[in-house]
């Protein structure tokens, strides 16, 4: 599809008329059209990927952390004290079993904390520590950007 052959125009002494060359010029329009596609579709299928347990996050400053390869380990603790690995719903007495036997089969221990902004101090510091206990001593906290700073600014635009 890319290879074709030109005829040569005129000919010179000693040579054949009408002899074909290759051409050597690469078509590269189906190659954009199929990426382009596939663009489309991984911006469509991206934002599906995500753990999806309602929580209403508290804001802060913060930046957002650096992805990993690996898919990342999420630990939800919901406005109801329930706690979740994932969307798997754990008991409390369990977790930290749990824990063990995935930190026994990944190789990052990153883990991400979510809670919910009306659970209390305590009950957040309580998983915290099941999770470090589970062998997971890199614990990201989850928030949502543009929350209050504490040089005084407010960053989420109001």
């Amino acid at each position: 599809m890319g290879a074709g052959t030109m005829k040569k125009q005129g000919g010179g002494r000693g040579r054949r008329r009408g002899r074909s060359q290759p051409m050597s010029e690469i078509n590269v329009t189906p190659f954009v059209d199929v990426m382009l596609v596939l663009l489309i579709i991984f911006m469509v299928a991206a934002p599906l990927l995500t753990v999806g347990v309602p929580v209403e996050l508290p804001k802060t400053a913060a930046g957002a952390l650096p992805t990993a390869t690996e898919e990342p380990l999420t630990v939800t603790v919901t406005a109801d004290g329930e706690i979740q690995i994932q969307t798997t719903a754990v008991e409390r007495g369990q977790l930290v079993t749990r824990l063990r036997g995935i930190a026994a089969e990944r190789a990052d221990d990153r883990v991400f904390l979510r809670a919910d902004g009306s659970v209390p101090y305590s009950a957040v510091m309580e998983v915290m520590g099941a999770l470090n206990a589970g062998g997971f001593s890199n614990i990201g906290l989850v928030t949502d950007i543009g929350g209050p700073a504490l040089d005084g600014s407010d960053r989420s635009g109001n």
